[in-house]
């Protein structure tokens, strides 16, 4: 086993979050599995290890089905973070059979194929407008005028939140995602408290509007699921709303940028795209295997477990490196390169097992959607400026991405 000093995996190093590919490949070298002090946490970066533990039931995103914190030999959190862990807790990733089977099934009924492909119009639409917009103004940021508007607005629509009130679910969002990042600091635990609070009382008056008044929005949908008389709660239908603006939309803005700024990088790809649009559903799964957007998922160790002759036991934690796993060259030939014509391509970046992405039809649509605007009406776009990386590890992502259009 090897201890922190001899690893070049570094979270919090801005070279290391710039390149982390590097690192890992040093970690699949060590070994299957690799403790972490710094985070107290089990380092897991082969892409079989990752895929069969997204599946092991005795690894669970939460482990207060089954002890009190006490019992599993963890501190409580702290009573000012409930606010955030109320809300975080009773969303369908952080939960474990029953609650998790229950909750999935009933969201299931109302976010269904047929509810995804009823918003393709409006997608494409949108896509199409703010694409239109970035190439009359000669460029601009592509986070910004494109990769973020695009999803929030899909949700909310989605969702049915008023145009009012849409201004703050990025912000929202963010100050909550902050919470996922490694060791978070008080200071971005109260402010994902209070962007708790505020979303959740935005929601809980959404929901009792919609109570008198159903729509065809996913919030009315979900006051509407029911299964042998077993409904959703309020809290769940919260956690649930927040959980599909977070997960839905985090991930495909980092996926936008990511993958442009790898195809910029890569001009005999961008080519290959620019010749032939039929490659655009291949590219969104290489782009995403390539620079994967969330970087790392944790689980809990319900029973012992053993990798590689290496007990891990009851209590512990175990980081699954996604971006290792997406990289590792026992499964794709030459990971390092972009190769958009890659056919076997079993990347998890949209996760594995109970927890696979509910939304990932959704956000396959808006990368597409998005992706094919550029190619029609920015054939010219090139980079206006080298982007730099967020100081964020886990979710993966860039400060931004000016462009311009000739």
């Amino acid at each position: 086993m090897a201890g922190p000093t001899d690893l070049a995996f570094d979270p919090w190093d801005p070279a290391f979050v710039a390149d982390p590919y590097p690192a890992y490949a040093q970690l699949r070298a060590r070994g299957r599995v690799i403790r972490y002090e710094p985070t107290d946490q089990w380092l897991v970066p082969h892409h079989a290890d990752v895929s069969a533990l997204l599946r092991d039931r005795r690894l669970g995103r939460t482990y207060q089905h089954r002890f009190s914190h006490e019992e599993f030999g963890r501190t409580p959190p702290p009573p000012e973070h409930e606010p955030f862990h109320t809300l975080n807790d009773h969303g369908m990733l952080d939960l474990e059979p029953p609650d998790h089977t229950r909750i999935r099934r009933l969201v299931s009924k109302a976010f269904t194929p047929r509810t995804v492909e009823r918003l393709r119009p409006y997608v494409e639409g949108l896509a199409n407008d703010l694409v239109a917009a970035l190439a009359a103004n000669g460029g601009g940021d592509l986070l910004t005028d494109v990769a973020e508007p695009l999803p929030v607005a899909v949700i909310a629509e989605m969702l049915g939140i008023p145009e009012a009130e849409r201004g703050q679910l990025r912000p929202w969002s963010a100050d909550i995602c902050g919470m996922y990042e490694l060791n978070p600091s008080e200071e971005t635990a109260a402010r994902a408290v209070r962007a708790s609070v505020e979303f959740s009382d935005c929601l809980r008056e959404l929901i009792a509007a919609r109570r008198q008044e159903p729509g065809e929005d996913l919030i009315s949908g979900l006051i509407a699921a029911h299964d042998e008389g077993d409904r959703l709660t309020e809290q769940e239908m919260i956690s649930t709303a927040v959980l599909l603006l977070n997960a839905g939309h985090e991930a495909t803005v980092n996926a936008t940028v990511n993958g442009w700024w790898a195809l910029l990088r890569n001009p005999d790809q961008l080519a290959a795209l620019r010749a032939d649009h039929s490659l655009v559903p291949a590219a969104i799964e290489e782009l995403m295997r390539y620079d994967t957007p969330l970087q790392l998922f944790e689980r809990w160790v319900l029973d012992d477990i053993e990798i590689d002759g290496t007990t891990i036991p009851r209590g512990s934690e175990i980081a699954m490196l996604f971006g290792s796993a997406n990289h590792d060259p026992a499964v794709f030939t030459d990971p390092a390169r972009l190769d958009l014509a890659r056919k076997d391509n079993p990347h998890i970046s949209f996760s594995a097992g109970i927890h696979y992405c509910i939304g990932a039809p959704l956000a396959r649509m808006e990368l597409a959607a998005s992706m094919t605007a550029l190619l029609r009406q920015a054939p010219t776009l090139t980079l206006a400026e080298e982007p730099k990386r967020k100081p964020n590890f886990v979710i993966r992502g860039l400060e931004g991405l000016r462009v311009e259009v000739r």
